[in-house]
């Protein structure tokens, strides 16, 4: 016979990436972020944000797993929390009720949190905007959701089918999130300059009448394309 399992486990201890290399983060695109990662890091496409106008972010991840139709370990994690953290919350991707409002939002703005990104669902989507705090979720419902538990805070977690701990880097835009491990965020804030540069070299080319890359054009001048028109 299972025991009932403690109300809130809780993980205050752990290592926070650098702050000078989570501000380079700052403005950068979550597309060229992805780019840095070979291709993979974001939430999956339904996490989005409440207000799109107040989307941009970059933190440190403060982790939290609710069961559905609950919150209790969003509010101990917002408890917690250090000034630039992302509370980032695995909820089950449950949609019959909301797990964060624009209180709680409210509330982890005044603790210095920077953003909220959770695979359920939000409430109060006109309160959030006043708040100004980025708030990201897969969808709104006016449905509450109950405070009683059992939750963890700051354990490995999956949210929306990315693997995350507590110390990785977020960064938010109207696009969607992206995680940065820990380990890799220097690499990755590194690779930045060179994808901007790149990028900005095609759109250059884009706006100067360009149709299709150089490596498009090589590979179908090549013997690996076959016509048979």
């Amino acid at each position: 016979m299972l025991k009932d399992p403690p109300l809130l486990t809780i993980r205050r201890n752990f290592e926070r990436p650098n702050r000078e290399s989570v501000a380079k983060l700052a403005g950068a695109q979550t597309g060229h972020v992805v780019d840095a990662l070979l291709g993979r890091g974001a939430l999956d496409q339904a996490v989005k944000p409440v207000d799109p106008e107040a989307a941009q972010f970059a933190g440190c991840a403060l982790t939290c797993e609710t069961g559905a139709n609950d919150n209790l370990a969003i509010l101990a994690a917002i408890a917690v929390a250090a000034p630039g953290d992302v509370i980032v919350v695995a909820a089950d991707g449950f949609s019959a009720t909301a797990v964060v409002g624009d209180n709680l939002a409210a509330m982890a703005k005044n603790k210095g949190v920077v953003a909220i990104v959770i695979d359920g669902m939000a409430r109060d989507s006109e309160g959030i905007v006043g708040v100004g705090l980025p708030v990201f979720a897969r969808g709104i419902t006016p449905n509450s959701c109950v405070r009683s538990g059992p939750g963890k805070v700051g354990l490995p977690i999956v949210c929306a089918g990315v693997a995350i701990q507590s110390g990785d880097a977020v960064l938010g835009d109207r696009d969607g999130v992206v995680i940065i491990p820990r380990a890799d965020l220097a690499d990755i804030v590194a690779k930045l300059d060179g994808i901007r540069r790149a990028e900005e070299e095609t759109q250059k080319k884009i706006r100067a009448g360009m149709t299709q890359m150089d490596s498009i054009t090589q590979l179908l001048q090549s013997d690996r394309v076959v016509y048979v028109d």
